[in-house]
């Protein structure tokens, strides 16, 4: 009988993850053209909770593009990490990084997205921060898109609602496999894939004012996305011997509030709609529960020959995804409505929530990681884990974010135990390592990192970096693979 599992394994690779349209600023630096996320204004206070801030419509587009509109954009700016990437690099080696999770901005290498030839400025800066991370022997962990489509395929195709805009990932993404060969060799092709059924402009350039349908719109724009995912890993595969292609979902283990068989159900039909999707990249094919699902709902999802095989036959190598919330559902519409969880769900009673409403649940990744893992028996990644919250400055510029330890600690823990569990885990990026502009409300605020960025939600400061208490504590737990906790 052999004995079970008791700490990470000898190769796990610890880190943390960022975005480029979060972090690297230089929007239109050295012939890049613009994005998705260069149109996202910071949003207001009194609407930070609200997912809609992250959707956009085609007169705004065009108010923003005619200089219609007053207001700042801050992922145009990001954090400067297309001027300071070797100061900050330099600072997760200091920290013990073994990977770094980055995304490159497609709009950098093909500016409207459909151009005949790549831009060369925008390669080369890839290849300078690969080059600077392998010489801290860090391993990149790189993302194809990351809410980072080129406003050029939603101005020409309306994003991923149409089909041509598979083949012009595939090139780019052949084009960066080529490039990079030799410098990466883990890849992930999607960022929480499923975002498209929350934002489809976030997820895929998609303008759903545009659209007599937007659910059936979404899923026709996501099985265009899990067709160019599979000939992503093809590609991979063929042009990168030992390259691993991962997928990546926003997981939210969902809860049933009681007992009651119809709270059962919901939860159940919660997860399998979220799990639908690693459903596709790992086993290659569309479950029966979505089948009946889009027959159900008038949802035709069109399809070209070879499309069903292409999904089989190209399946993932690992399992990536985001965890920062558990969500309990409940059938009955007099229970109380959680404040701050992304998708809805009622208030968990056993559970405390972060500054911006999020409900913590350290346990419920040791549910997830065997809950996935029994599903599917392929290797897991968590590249998105971690606390937004208010950090203050004291005078002498420490910063003692105790409550960010604390969070992570716990889920660390957690993770521990699924590994005992039996769960094969490769690794681990803290998302934020570095404090970066929020997703959906472009604001500085929500602050993540183990560094601090001098930088306030209205674009003042002197942007430099400085390390939290978090930071030593983080390097701590690297520099023994997860046993000192303290």
């Amino acid at each position: 009988m052999s004995a079970a599992k008791q700490g990470f394994p000898e190769n796990f690779l610890w880190g943390g993850a960022t975005a480029a349209n979060q972090l690297e600023g230089g929007f239109d630096a050295d012939g890049k053209g613009l994005s998705t996320a260069d149109m996202i204004a910071l949003v207001p206070k009194d609407q930070r909770r609200s997912v809609h801030a992250m959707e956009m419509t085609t007169e705004r587009i065009q108010q923003i593009l005619n200089g219609e509109v007053e207001a700042r954009f801050p992922k145009r700016d990001g954090i400067d990490f297309y001027h300071r990437y070797k100061e900050d690099i330099a600072l997760f080696a200091e920290m013990g990084f073994k990977v770094f999770r980055m995304s490159i901005h497609w709009a950098r290498i093909f500016p409207n997205g459909y151009d005949a030839e790549p831009n060369e400025a925008g390669l080369q800066f890839y290849d300078n921060v690969f080059d600077e991370l392998l010489k801290h022997g860090i391993e990149p962990l790189v993302t194809l898109s990351h809410y980072e489509t080129p406003l050029g395929l939603t101005l020409k195709y309306n994003g991923w609602a149409s089909r041509e805009v598979v083949d012009h990932y595939a090139r780019y993404a052949e084009t960066v496999f080529k490039r990079y060969k030799d410098k990466v060799k883990y890849w992930l092709t999607f960022n929480e894939i499923n975002i498209m059924l929350i934002s489809p402009y976030t997820g895929g350039g998609v303008l759903t004012d545009q659209v007599d349908n937007k659910l059936q719109t979404s899923y026709q724009a996501l099985h265009h996305q899990f067709v160019a995912s599979a000939k992503a890993t093809k590609l991979a595969h063929e042009i990168i011997p030992g390259s691993q292609v991962g997928c990546m979902l926003a997981r939210m283990e969902t809860y049933p509030f009681s007992c009651n068989p119809a709270d059962v159900r919901m939860a159940q039909w919660e997860n399998q709609v979220n799990m639908f999707f690693t459903d596709v990249h790992a086993r290659g094919k569309y479950p029966n529960y979505m089948e009946r699902y889009f027959a159900e709902n008038n949802i035709v999802i069109e399809r070209e020959p070879g499309d069903d095989e292409l999904l089989l036959n190209n399946t993932v190598d690992f399992i990536s995804f985001s965890y920062y919330m558990t969500i309990t559902r409940s059938s009955n519409p007099d229970d109380e409505v959680g404040e701050g969880n992304l998708i809805g769900g009622v208030r968990n009673p056993h559970l405390e929530a972060s500054d911006w409403g999020w409900e913590i649940d350290p346990i419920g990744l040791r549910v997830t990681l065997n809950n996935f893992y029994d599903r599917y028996q392929k290797p897991l990644f968590i590249v998105e884990n971690g606390l937004g919250a208010y950090d203050r400055v004291e005078e002498d510029g420490s910063i003692h974010d105790t409550y960010r330890i604390d969070y992570l600690r716990k889920h660390i823990e957690q993770m521990k135990e699924a590994i005992k569990d039996g769960v094969e885990l490769m690794g681990y990026t803290s998302w934020g390592p570095i404090d970066l502009v929020s997703m959906s409300t472009s604001e500085m605020s929500k602050r993540y990192g183990f560094i601090y960025v001098d930088l306030d939600d209205e674009g003042k400061g002197t942007w430099n970096r400085s390390k939290k208490d978090s930071f030593d504590w983080y390097k701590r737990v690297i520099a023994s693979n997860g046993e000192d906790l303290a």
